[in-house]
């Protein structure tokens, strides 16, 4: 069970103060101070290590199955005894352009805080001590933890972003990169990859639009009336990752019926400069064809000058044709 908890602690006037090793005795001595709340940190407990701590806190089962099955979209739960919130931290890796979404639960009730962890994405030990750097906000209770949690999540939305939008600059460059230059497989390829990309992004950012403004709003149980512009503005910063999402997604649907456009248009040239070499091909093609056919009675056969006449003729055919072509664009 040690393995699984993170950290534990007892945070009393917004400091953190020694309480028992045990949880359960740990949340016995919070409520009996009433002014103190426990902030106890799980990482992907087990069925089993989970009812261990459920037995103490007496969360709702519902809010207990989403949080050991994982797989949850952004939400917000009200409970008779305690507030749930699912919130989904993301991780971009560079090296292989790829943005993973984890979960983060986040139970709130009478003198506590649980949150559960799932994944490598979001650890809460830079929000605790930033929280614990900051009393006057730690003060507050458990949703002073909610805000910092959800504060911290959010603003890295922002910060992959703008990671995002990088590598989307050098995807446009190489999309528009002069004729011959652009690997056109394999842009094509990056360029769904990375939509897939955006789309994750988009299922961990949009769905807590709702829940935000629920707790910027007024008369949701267990979040404190003072800490409504808190809230909002977590939801202004995550409106502007939504939108910065969306201008992503939006261009990069740009960017794929750009490069159809070209793939089309170089075909095109592509087809022209065959049908061009084809119709040079077929007058010599036609000349020989038709003098290969060993008739008797044919015009200059018996002329000593029809065989460099008929090529002089052939030639200037086709340097008819090509010049003709080049003047087109066609070759």
């Amino acid at each position: 069970m040690r393995a699984v908890i993170v950290d534990c602690a007892i945070y009393r006037d917004g400091r953190r103060t020694d309480g028992p090793a045990d949880f359960s005795d740990a949340l016995a001595q919070a409520r009996a101070a009433g002014d103190a709340f426990l902030w106890i940190g799980l990482h992907e407990p087990t069925e089993k290590e989970f009812d261990q701590v459920n037995k103490e806190f007496g969360l709702h089962p519902l809010a207990v199955e989403d949080a050991l099955s994982a797989h949850q979209r952004p939400k917000l739960e009200v409970y008779d005894d305690s507030l749930f919130a699912v919130i989904k931290p993301v991780l971009y890796d560079h090296d292989d352009d790829t943005v993973t979404t984890h979960e983060l639960m986040v139970f709130i009730g009478d003198s506590f805080v649980v949150t559960v962890r799932h994944g490598e994405g979001a650890p809460l030990a830079a929000v605790r001590r930033r929280l614990e750097a900051e009393p006057e906000v730690l003060k507050h209770g458990p949703t002073a933890v909610l805000y910092a949690v959800s504060d911290a999540i959010v603003d890295h939305y922002i910060d992959v972003a703008g990671e995002l939008q990088v590598d989307l600059e050098e995807l446009e460059t190489q999309v528009f990169a002069p004729s011959g230059t652009d690997d056109s497989k394999n842009t094509a390829a990056r360029i769904y990859t990375f939509k897939r990309q955006v789309l994750e992004f988009r299922r961990a950012t949009v769905p807590l639009v709702a829940p935000m403004a629920r707790l910027a709003s007024a008369g949701v149980p267990f979040v404190q009336e003072h800490a409504r512009p808190f809230f909002r503005d977590v939801q202004d910063h995550l409106t502007r990752a939504n939108e910065q999402v969306e201008g992503l997604d939006r261009l990069l649907s740009d960017i794929l019926s750009a490069h159809l456009a070209q793939m089309g248009v170089r075909q095109n040239d592509d087809m022209r400069k065959i049908s061009a070499w084809a119709a040079m091909a077929a007058v010599p093609t036609m000349v020989a064809g038709i003098y290969g056919m060993n008739f008797d009675h044919m015009p200059e056969l018996r002329w000593v000058g029809s065989y460099p006449a008929v090529l002089l003729l052939m030639a200037g055919a086709v340097i008819g044709l090509y010049r003709q072509f080049k003047r087109r664009g066609w070759l």
